[in-house]
């Protein structure tokens, strides 16, 4: 490239600077002036109820003491090895489910019984979604109601009571009760994208893999899975981040309870700023929250530009 070519094509990116300027000046506003308030008071003792200058945290200075609190904090472990099984419930069970039936409602449904039936059925899934998340936990707080829930009235109907359960007010059960209910909030949004990326797979892969005498298994392993894996990747970034910083489900549900049983960091951490007031250790809970879902974020992005370079004969 020649020197003027080279100036020219400078000149041509720079023409876009200013068109940055007002998202740059909004993520700063949002992102990252609460950001960095937030991790100055987590190494503060703050009660939440002074200031400096009238809208700077105040607090005392206390170093990495809550650092080292919550480095021995059994509840904040806890919290987080149920925000395991929650990563499992909202990322890992609604991509791998939302990816079969995508394929079931494109390779089966949509060929055999026409685009409005497939349609149908993925809007129905999809609903939960559309949903504000507080109705959606309210209603299943009836359904799981221990006297009059419809859950407990069917399997005394049917002859099983000993099944019957407070669900969402027994340690054993009410976790797993809270994961059933987000997977049957979460599975929309990955059907939806993945019926969308396998819009764009040649009709022509799955005919010859028809021909050549492949089930519908396989023609899902080697064709459809290969060829939305971008799709896949970023159906399991965006709901890990979200199962991550899930708070809505478990203040609705369960606020943590009963005994801590369904806590979760992001919960956890409202409860120290409000409840307990203590700002500057419920600063470093989120802290810690975020700088793993950017390192999350950051592992996932690497895995994917890793995917997309390797040639198609590896894959």
């Amino acid at each position: 490239m020649t020197s003027a070519a080279h100036k020219r094509s400078r000149r041509e990116r720079l023409a876009y600077l200013p068109y940055l300027i007002p998202g740059l000046i909004l993520f700063t506003a949002v992102i990252g002036v609460p950001f960095v308030m937030n991790l100055y008071t987590s190494f503060t003792e703050w009660e939440g109820v002074d200031s400096i200058a009238g809208f700077w945290p105040g607090g005392d200075w206390v170093g990495l003491a809550n650092y080292r609190e919550l480095a021995g904090d059994g509840e904040f472990w806890a919290s987080f090895r149920h925000n395991a099984l929650v990563v499992v419930a909202m990322a890992i069970a609604p991509t791998a489910m939302g990816l079969v039936l995508a394929a079931l409602l494109t390779d089966l449904i949509d060929r055999h019984f026409g685009p409005r039936a497939a349609g149908f059925l993925r809007a129905c899934v999809y609903l939960p979604q559309v949903l504000p998340i507080v109705i959606a936990g309210v209603v299943w707080s009836w359904l799981l109601n221990p006297d009059t829930g419809a859950v407990n009235e069917v399997l005394r109907a049917a002859g099983l009571d000993s099944l019957a359960r407070d669900w969402l007010g027994e340690p054993g059960t009410a976790l797993w009760a809270v994961m059933a209910v987000m997977v049957w909030v979460q599975l929309g949004f990955p059907l939806v994208v993945f019926m969308s990326g396998l819009q764009r797979v040649e009709p022509s892969l799955y005919e010859a893999a028809e021909i050549d005498g492949a089930n519908w298994w396989r023609r899902f392993r080697h064709v459809t899975v290969p060829q939305i894996r971008p799709e896949i990747f970023v159906v399991l970034l965006w709901t890990t981040i979200a199962s991550l910083k899930v708070f809505a489900p478990i203040y609705v549900l369960t606020k943590g309870g009963p005994g801590g049983a369904t806590n979760v960091p992001s919960y956890y951490s409202y409860q120290n700023f409000f409840d307990k007031t203590e700002v500057g250790y419920g600063s470093a809970i989120t802290t810690v929250l975020t700088l793993i879902i950017v390192a999350l974020t950051v592992v996932f992005l690497r895995l994917q530009g890793r995917a997309g370079q390797e040639p198609e004969g590896e894959r």
